[in-house]
């Protein structure tokens, strides 16, 4: 029985907003999943004269309001869609004519087509769709009560409420009740104290430089501090409850202090100390369970050193992952690590952003308010491109030079002067992938994930600006002999999240395909 009052109209009109955002949220990157690596375009025109997809990507009007048609191979069906970085409205073709399809409906599209494409079932990836779903209204409902933080910075971190743009289930949460993550959840603004507990000392397992933890809090005689996640220590409750009983861990209460949660979600920002912690979080976030892996963690201290050698001495910083701190019975659940804040890393008056939170928009970004769009562009990639290929050609370093993982700082007049790389864990490094792929590791979190997002929402917001050109000099400036063959490449590597999570891949087996290439610079006329 429903004990709750009936909804006045204003209520009942504010969650059927909320409704529709969420569902044109979380259909977006679906979307454009399902167009990437399973559906087909159809040129011309749909069936009945509708007009269909008759442009390559981007469109040769640019026009929002363009609609595509799209073949599922898996039963013929016709998809059609508005727009094209995020598609939205979806309609099947039925019985002579244009049918909307709902987000529910949309999930059980998807998973059909996937069953015929690739003969896989898979009952986890659907549910966790719909979570995603559920996650971005409460979201929205949560965002609409809180207040963003002042500093630029974490309003760019915290700016994510549609996320990864191709992944199909992005801001899903392991399914729990919005009550167990949403105090945590950086979309809506959180900020909370970490829980302290006092680790005794005989049980320490640690590496590099930890010392910024023990000045958060006090330990008692004979322990260790060692800061915890709220939401971890729930995840991970039951396994810790003999270590409690037995006295390896003690409860010291809470920092004094707040943490705000970054985009990551698991990486907390203190500002107060200036500090980053990345923490284990048992909880399945786009294609990983979040946890710290132990073969990650003991090889930490080297890729971050190497990292640190390639951008020495340029204009880039990198945000050093210190060191770690863990207990031996616990290794990868209560695993902290420790990564370097701003101070002597951000040039004086610069402002860092991150390059995700540029992408999705927020409250005082410089990217739609630029006065010379073509110049901030050619800034943009003066401070991004450069260090990462340097520490590729120079130094065998791949950087994980995606969105997330990438700040950039902005003078006060909002153009981008640096650029600040972050997270160890996701460098590679060579030999130990060899230089093919390696290559195709950066191409597609430099120039797929990364740089096109950039190029595209600021053409959205600049109509008439072509932002390849800039990319194809900054890119041939460099004499490495990838970056030239890329530009004339007919197609880059897309990587396949909807595919790798449908048929159970393991997250870090990255599996691509052909995309076209916009750097490959068009034909001369004759």
């Amino acid at each position: 029985m429903d004990l709750m009052p009936p909804p006045t109209g204003d209520d009942a009109a504010s969650r059927a907003g909320v409704a529709e955002r969420a569902d044109a949220y979380a259909a977006a990157p679906l979307l454009n999943c399902l167009l990437r690596e399973v559906a087909e375009p159809v040129p011309g025109q749909g069936p009945g004269g509708v007009r269909g997809a008759v442009t390559g990507a981007g469109g040769a009007s640019g026009a929002p309001d363009e609609r595509r048609v799209y073949r599922l191979p898996g039963g013929g069906r016709l998809l059609r869609v508005r727009g094209t970085r995020r598609p939205a409205e979806p309609e099947l073709y039925r019985a002579g004519a244009w049918h909307r399809v709902g987000h529910p409906e949309l999930v059980k599209l998807v998973a059909e087509e996937l069953r015929r494409y690739t003969g896989v079932s898979n009952h986890e990836l659907p549910a966790e769709m719909i979570d995603s779903r559920e996650a971005v209204a409460a979201l929205l409902t949560a965002r609409a009560r809180a207040t963003p933080p002042e500093d630029p910075y974490l309003r760019s971190e915290q700016s994510l409420v549609t996320g990864h743009t191709h992944h199909p289930a992005p801001k899903a949460r392991g399914g729990g009740p919005a009550a167990g993550w949403l105090p945590y959840a950086p979309e809506a603004h959180a900020r909370f104290p970490l829980t302290l507990l006092g680790l005794r000392e005989d049980t320490v397992a640690e590496e590099g430089d930890t010392s910024a933890l023990d000045a958060l809090g006090t330990a008692p005689p004979g322990y260790r501090l060692l800061p915890a996640h709220p939401w971890q220590l729930t995840l991970a409750g039951r396994g810790l409850a003999e270590a409690f009983a037995d006295g390896r861990l003690v409860r010291l209460g809470t920092t004094t202090f707040d943490v705000w949660p970054t985009a990551a979600i698991r990486t907390l920002y203190a500002p107060d100390h200036d500090l980053f912690l990345k923490v284990s979080l048992d909880v399945r976030i786009t294609n990983d369970i979040r946890r710290l892996w132990r073969h990650d963690l003991l090889g930490l201290r080297r890729t971050d050193a190497a990292t640190a050698r390639a951008l020495d001495g340029g204009p880039a910083a990198w945000l050093s992952d210190r060191g770690y701190r863990t207990a031996d019975f616990a290794f990868e659940e209560l695993a902290v690590i420790v990564r370097d804040g701003f101070a002597g890393r951000v040039r004086p008056g610069a402002t860092p952003l991150l390059a995700a939170g540029l992408v999705e928009g927020f409250a005082g970004s410089p990217l739609g308010t630029a006065a010379d769009p073509a110049s901030w562009w050619e800034a943009y990639l003066a401070q991004v491109v450069p260090p990462a290929l340097r520490a590729f050609a120079d130094h065998g370093v791949v950087l994980e030079a995606h969105l997330q993982n990438t700040l950039v700082a902005v003078d006060a007049g909002g153009t981008p002067v640096q650029a600040l790389f972050r997270d160890a864990e996701g460098v590679k490094l060579l030999p130990e992938v060899t230089r093919r792929a390696g290559w195709e590791r950066l191409v597609y979190c430099l120039v797929v994930n990364h740089l096109t997002e950039v190029a595209g929402a600021l053409a959205e917001r600049h109509p008439g600006l072509d932002p390849w050109p800039a990319a194809r000099r900054e890119l041939s400036r460099h004499g490495l002999p990838e970056a030239e063959a890329l530009l004339t490449a007919p197609t880059l590597p897309g990587k396949t999240n909807l595919l790798l999570r449908w048929t159970g891949a393991d997250g870090a087996d990255a599996r691509y395909l052909p995309l076209p290439n916009p750097l490959a610079a068009p034909p001369p006329h004759p």
